[in-house]
């Protein structure tokens, strides 16, 4: 037996509307970050581990603009690794500490949606998806409910520090809706 064509088509019609929700919330994200460097900060201006940090993100927002889910999700890896490593770095600054918590859970969350993306795609795209799919949506889902939390604790963080725990925030928040969205698509509830 085989798949009719209308569940194909109703598959590949879903993987196309989840695309089209990645891209246009990674527009959004992107012009929210042009627009907060010409704010005044970006962690790119920063030296040293925070600039690998900016890096390895960027490199992943490429990758996923690029189509390539199985990079961004190793770049995001990569950047959540750096922001624990910036946590401990930071021992002594427990709002500095929140922060790169916040930051870590975030890119673990975009580090497991990619992944979902990339398995979606290697299993040919069936609908309901996979387990697999499903379980690194749910770890996605969870990593982001935790970076929510941390990021919304720290509203009164001194100068820099605000500016970039309201922005990551915002991210978070905003990746919430995406998360929700390939959850639905992928058919996993």
């Amino acid at each position: 037996m085989g798949i009719s064509p209308i569940v194909r088509r109703q598959s590949r019609v879903a993987v196309q509307r989840m695309m089209r929700t990645v891209r246009t919330s990674f527009i959004a994200l992107t012009a929210w970050a042009i627009a907060g460097s010409f704010a005044g900060w970006a962690w790119a201006q920063t030296t040293g581990d925070e600039s690998e940090l900016e890096r390895l993100r960027a490199k992943a927002e490429d990758a996923i603009a690029s189509d390539d889910p199985e990079g961004a999700a190793m770049n995001m890896g990569r950047a959540a690794l750096m922001a624990k490593l910036l946590a401990k770095t930071h021992h002594e600054d427990v709002s500095a500490v929140r922060l790169f918590q916040g930051a870590e859970t975030l890119f673990r969350s975009q580090e497991h949606g990619y992944r979902a993306m990339a398995l979606f795609r290697r299993a040919g795209g069936q609908l309901p998806a996979s387990s697999g799919v499903c379980g690194s949506l749910s770890l996605a889902h969870s990593n982001v409910q935790q970076s929510v939390s941390a990021l919304g604790r720290d509203e009164n963080a001194p100068g820099p520090l605000s500016a970039k725990a309201v922005q990551l925030r915002e991210a978070a928040t905003d990746w919430v809706t995406v998360i929700d969205s390939m959850i639905a698509d992928y058919q996993c509830r």
